[in-house]
């Protein structure tokens, strides 16, 4: 009787178990640095307000001889990787806008790449990340004042909740992005044909381990509080993430467009790099560039 009675509450406890080991990422290496795309870089530190160390790289733009620009004239773009990638993972993407003469600013966040760790990576903490980036960008980078966000997954949905906290962004491009942080952890837990009630118990415990309600950092309803411009940007192959998430957001986006770019899957970063051009024709057609 004992043992079936501790039977549920054992399985219980090892999936608790694994949830939270489940927080803490993979941590990728870099394999490349700025140096392999010609790019001038600096090296930073960036502290949060846990006294934990972010590195980051700060990118000056290619300068045009033929215009009269420099990096005092020319927007920053921060850019976010996703959840157990790094910003080296990031650095194709980058080298787009860097050509195009913006000033970059790349980062890992808590618990990837070569940054410190903490107990565990969410996206609230990718935000908290994110707006002391744009704090130490804001008190010792040169730009011309304006601020675009770009973040991958995770970092996509950090981006725009961080956007809806702030009234010094100019424009956001969101790469896939979940829905909502319920959508994606119930089609995780659905694979292992989870009950449905030990998953709604399961979707409680995480958001009291964040501190967050889903509904509160959902891209669905971040986006609805932004006034800023808005490309949200989906693979066609995703299966990570389904593209009616993507025109799930995009119903909600009231400022921007949606591009859905053929072929690519969740993390085809390369994709991303020969569409290029149409992220950059984003922010000349919204006067940023």
């Amino acid at each position: 009787m004992i043992y079936i009675l501790f039977t549920p509450f054992i399985l219980i406890s090892v999936m608790l178990l694994m949830l939270h080991l489940g927080f803490i990422p993979p941590r990728l290496s870099w394999k490349k640095t700025p140096d392999d795309y010609a790019m001038d870089y600096q090296p930073l530190q960036i502290e949060t307000s846990k006294k934990k160390k972010l590195s980051a790289w700060y990118i000056a733009p290619l300068i045009n001889p033929k215009k009269s620009s420099s990096a005092e004239s020319a927007p920053l773009i921060i850019i976010v990787h996703g959840w157990g990638s790094n910003s080296a993972l990031m650095l194709p993407v980058a080298n787009i806008f860097h050509r195009a003469g913006l000033n970059v600013l790349l980062f890992d966040s808590r618990c990837h790449g070569q940054s410190e760790g903490d107990t565990y990576s969410a996206l609230p903490r990718f935000s908290e990340d994110i707006h002391h980036v744009i704090d130490h960008a804001v008190k010792t980078l040169s730009f011309n004042g304006k601020i675009i966000l770009l973040g991958h997954s995770v970092g996509a949905g950090a981006v725009l909740y961080s956007s809806s906290k702030r009234n010094d962004i100019a424009a956001v491009i969101s790469i896939s992005a979940f829905g909502s942080p319920q959508w994606l952890m119930t089609r995780y837990f659905q694979n292992f044909k989870l009950p449905q009630l030990l998953i709604k118990f399961l979707l409680f415990y995480i958001q009291w381990i964040i501190g967050h309600k889903f509904t509160e950092i959902a891209p669905v309803n971040t986006i609805k509080k932004l006034n800023i411009p808005v490309l949200v940007v989906h693979g066609s192959h995703d299966k990570t993430v389904p593209t009616e998430d993507a025109y799930a957001i995009q119903k909600n986006n009231s400022n921007g467009r949606l591009l859905i770019v053929d072929d690519a899957d969740h993390d085809s970063v390369e994709k991303i790099e020969t569409h290029g051009q149409l992220l950059i024709d984003f922010l000349k057609q919204e006067q940023l560039l």
